[in-house]
């Protein structure tokens, strides 16, 4: 018999929405999550040991599919032994990862929007490609997310609605965005987390856009590519799938500035130092059942161009 589940408690709006849409049955819950541990016992690749709520939140991503939520399960673990470079030696509080999170390139917004989700702005020029990658850039993303998926009920539940801003974004940072590297971070994203990615909005794109934007589609989901709204420059185009009210000061809005917003993320990702710098878990692929996982079989690019969109 299954016990408790130990997790924190959803609002009443936010439980039904999990009904709702994620066919969340409270009756079932804990059944559910000890069919997932019983599952994990019979996987000796997997190291990490998830809790209730990790669990959880993934049952959540997947709509309570059993079989997709151990396939996104082994995948998250999974990308932490097969891609450390996004994964490995994540400290906040010093180096290069503080550094790129201090210039305010990657945050979530304070309000969800008005159909519950979360906000997540992205400006990738802030990086310094002269110092830094755009492969780190992604290591501060996918360290962002980890924490949301874990804090966040209401991303986890509702979704996400990203704002991509590309102004300043230079030849040197695009030269970077190379198609492995998309497929990478595409692969790690739609696989690996548990997400309910409601919308990418394209803001202030400058004249290479189109071709990393094609890359981009081309190893997006076919749903994920009908959620993508490219804006140009026009900020009020934005302002009508995003209020303003539910934005920064710098776009318009009137949430706060930038840096308040940057500032009270950090002290939230200072307190889960000791949580990142911990073994998280991985994979130990030579006891996988069945064919181990390699980088290449994950994310090779053979065979990818022939399903990219370029017209």
């Amino acid at each position: 018999m299954a016990s408790q589940v130990q997790c924190r408690e959803l609002s009443p709006k936010l439980l039904e929405i999990a009904k709702k849409e994620l066919n969340e049955d409270p009756k079932r819950r804990a059944a559910d999550v000890q069919a997932i541990r019983d599952w994990l016992k019979k996987q000796p690749h997997i190291i990490a040991k998830p809790d209730d709520r990790t669990i959880l939140t993934f049952l959540r991503g997947c709509k309570f599919s059993l079989e997709r939520t151990k396939e996104k399960l082994d995948m998250y673990y999974t990308m932490r032994t097969i891609v450390p470079e996004f994964f490995a030696s994540r400290s906040v509080k010093e180096g290069a990862l503080r550094e790129i999170l201090l210039n305010g390139a990657y945050l979530p917004l304070p309000e969800p929007d008005e159909n519950g989700c979360r906000i997540l702005l992205s400006r990738p020029a802030l990086v310094n490609v002269e110092k830094y990658s755009m492969e780190l850039f992604f290591k501060v993303v996918f360290l962002a997310m980890d924490y949301l998926i874990r804090e966040d009920d209401q991303m986890v539940v509702c979704g996400v609605s990203a704002i991509i801003d590309l102004e300043n974004v230079t030849l040197p940072h695009g030269l970077q965005m190379t198609p492995a590297l998309i497929k990478k971070v595409m692969t790690c994203s739609q696989e690996g987390f548990p997400l309910r990615e409601k919308g990418v909005n394209f803001l202030h794109t400058p004249p290479m856009f189109e071709t990393i934007f094609n890359f981009f589609k081309g190893f997006s989901k076919e749903k994920l590519k009908r959620r993508l709204h490219v804006h140009g420059d026009d900020v009020e185009s934005l302002h009508k799938i995003i209020p303003q009210k539910l934005l920064p000061a710098e776009y318009g809005g009137t949430a706060g500035t930038i840096d308040e917003i940057k500032n009270d993320f950090i002290k939230r990702l200072e307190e889960r130092e000791a949580w990142f710098l911990e073994e998280t878990g991985g994979v130990d692929e030579k006891k996988r059942p069945g064919k181990p996982k390699t980088h290449q079989e994950l994310f090779g690019l053979e065979g990818s161009f022939r399903q990219l969109s370029v017209d």
